[in-house]
């Protein structure tokens, strides 16, 4: 084989390379995947927040030292998506799938919640509930044990909207339609915000991929529940 013969191999062998990544990751997963939940969390105080920030739910403003009353908020449920992929429940699925560990490590599905409203809010959907309850106080986050069903504060529910969008398009889990029809009406009542759309510009630093509902509204009007 001469040289030139095998440069143009080797260019070949290169450009099927290329193609071949670029297909790996046509779905809009990460391209530097975080392998499990213990790895992300340092990466979300440190990474997204590291001057401090605001809570999702509540709006509560913390500092460089969260306190003990702040944690990470999964807005897509990973016990949905230890259904979806049925490996059992949570640690469980933790021991028997890598998938599951990567998809609970998706830093666009993590959101700094108060504890409290964190566990009130458990795996229940979103929702509208009538009434103004405000069991938290001047926390505007409501719940509604008997339907299961939370409701978040108007001025967060694009951001719920477009982070489940983006879990549900990214990883094929499912979006019932009463849901799905009520997360579309919040993403066009809330459109993405100078934070969220930090939020994501970062996120693409560390794992590689970026929210494509936060960079592109329109491209909820084609998604079917």
């Amino acid at each position: 084989m001469t040289h030139l013969a095998r440069r143009a191999v080797a260019s070949l062998v290169a450009l099927l390379c290329l193609l071949g990544t670029a297909a790996a990751h046509a779905d809009g997963r990460p391209t530097n995947p975080i392998p499990d939940y213990r790895t992300a969390l340092p990466l979300v105080w440190g990474k997204l927040y590291p001057e401090g920030g605001e809570t999702l739910y509540c709006g509560r403003q913390f500092g460089k030292r969260k306190g003990r009353r702040i944690n990470v908020e999964h807005v897509f449920p990973m016990s949905w998506v230890a259904w979806h992929l049925s490996c059992g429940r949570r640690n469980e699925c933790r021991d028997a799938s890598p998938e599951f560990n990567r998809i609970e490590a998706d830093l666009h599905n993590l959101w700094p919640a108060r504890i409290d409203v964190n566990e009130a809010r458990a795996s229940h959907p979103f929702g509208i509930i009538p009434g103004e309850a405000r069991p938290f106080g001047d926390c505007d986050f409501e719940v509604d044990e008997a339907r299961r069903l939370v409701e978040p504060r108007p001025a967060v529910r694009g951001e719920i909207a477009r982070t489940m969008f983006y879990m549900a398009e990214t990883y094929g889990l499912e979006i019932r339609s009463r849901l799905g029809r009520t997360l579309q009406d919040w993403h066009r009542a809330d459109p993405p915000s100078a934070e969220e759309r930090r939020r994501n510009d970062l996120i693409e630093t560390i794992q590689g991929n970026r929210n494509p509902f936060v960079d592109d509204p329109r491209r909820a009007t084609r998604l079917r529940f």
